[in-house]
């Protein structure tokens, strides 16, 4: 396993480390999709690993895969290691809103006894956004009471959210979007059964984030893409264009393609916007923002699919100038 693009916070990390001094507790923060929670579990391993011996010689975070506690992580059944996530909900059809708080207070029982491998705990919490209200103040109590020789990693997407009195117990490690080179190398060891050509489309589309390429992937939206960049050329002057966007994506079957399409188009319209100048590029630099408004109050208000999509769709034609937006 490897980390890309984040040599800053490797650097940090390794400082505290080899200070002597290193803190309970570490929140890592920024985009979805950047690899925080890579480097959590990372970094979770090689404490692990150089602890229980033998030592680990690789530089950054890298433990090899044959390390007996890579083998253990890897199986899931290392017993100073925890890993908190939501869970499937009671019909395994999908995972529940939250991390429940009972998931939470079990950590009292791998504090309960003496480390099995080594003098280290570690705890990953991802992501420590979707704690339940009880299940962050059952944290914050371990926070400030941390049992000897354990760490905590809270990967965070939206820290500004979480309770100040968790973000003043923790060391912050801040992580940006990933450069074009590192999508790259990222997207060959994530997705090395899709062809390089196909991947390369990804990396302009994804804005940085592994994690939104592959669901891209996964998700086929080259039509889509096709189609909003054809209404930013057009203007789509008959409406046409967005109102087979609207029927595609309104289905209740549609619905992930839908939430993907609604990070798609903003990235689309960066990229007009950096590629053009003049009139064109004002234009396209107000439609980024009203593309981004739109965005994000569509699913935390559950505004209609269908209409979300033309309205969409509709910014999008306005791109085009000339009268042509519809």
């Amino acid at each position: 396993m490897r980390l890309y693009g984040h040599d800053k916070a490797v650097a940090r990390f390794q400082a505290a480390r080899a200070s002597g001094a290193l803190h309970h507790a570490w929140l890592l923060t920024g985009p979805r999709g950047v690899g925080k929670a890579r480097f959590a579990r990372m970094a979770a391993l090689r404490v692990l690993a150089d602890a229980a011996g033998p030592p680990v010689t690789a530089a950054g975070l890298e433990t090899p895969d044959t390390h007996p506690i890579a083998r253990l992580l890897e199986a899931g059944s290392h017993p100073d290691f925890r890993h908190l996530q939501r869970e499937p909900n009671e019909k395994g059809d999908a995972l529940r809103r939250n991390i429940k708080v009972k998931q939470v207070r079990k950590l009292a029982e791998l504090f309960a006894v003496s480390p099995s491998m080594s003098p280290w705990r570690a705890v990953v919490i991802d992501s420590v956004d979707d704690l339940e209200p009880s299940g962050a103040n059952a944290l914050l109590k371990m926070l400030e009471e941390p049992p000897a020789n354990s760490i905590f990693f809270l990967v965070s997407h939206a820290p500004g959210r979480l309770l100040p009195t968790i973000r003043s117990r923790c060391r912050r490690l801040d992580f940006g979007t990933l450069d074009d080179d590192a999508m790259t190398s990222a997207l060959a060891e994530a997705l090395p059964d899709v062809p390089a050509v196909e991947r390369a489309q990804l990396v302009p589309l994804a804005g940085g984030s592994v994690g939104r390429a592959m669901s891209f992937a996964e998700l086929e939206l080259e039509p889509l893409q096709a189609e909003a960049l054809a209404i930013m050329r057009s203007g789509d002057p008959d409406n046409s264009r967005r109102s087979r966007l609207a029927s595609s994506l309104a289905l209740k079957a549609a619905a992930p393609r839908y939430a993907a399409f609604l990070e798609l188009v903003p990235t689309l319209v960066a990229r007009e916007a950096t590629s053009s100048s003049g009139a064109q590029r004002e234009r396209a630099l107000k439609a980024y923002e009203q593309t981004r408004q739109t965005v994000a109050l569509a699913p935390r208000l559950s505004l209609d699919p269908a209409a979300t999509c033309f309205q969409l769709g509709t910014i999008l034609a306005s791109v085009a100038g000339s009268g042509r937006g519809g």
